[in-house]
């Protein structure tokens, strides 16, 4: 099945892209972008990326790999990122 139309990427290009980015390096995040990249295209209007996420979600190797699993779970006692108090729109509205 098509997925991208305006570049030709199907949903076995897609998978087959994953299954390569995985048995290359086991470690890596494999994003759109990267699918991109490795078929040697571009996005061009995004109206398939809906799809094309899908299509990636539905992959068996698109999983975290165990290395980076539970990252956020480590950090113990930091909030908002390191960011101050109040640093959203909604919260400083709210306070004034």
């Amino acid at each position: 099945m098509i997925v991208c139309h305006c570049t030709q990427i199907s949903d076995h290009d897609i998978r087959a892209a994953v299954d390569w980015m995985r048995a290359a390096d086991p470690e890596t995040i494999i994003t759109p972008g990267k699918i991109y990249h490795a078929l040697g295209k571009r996005a061009d209007c995004g109206g398939c990326m809906p799809l094309f996420l899908d299509t990636m979600r539905g992959c068996d190797n698109l999983a975290v790999p165990p290395i980076l699993r539970g990252l956020r779970a480590n950090r113990t006692g930091v909030s908002h990122e390191g960011r101050r108090k109040g640093h959203r729109l909604s919260q400083r509205s709210a306070t004034v």
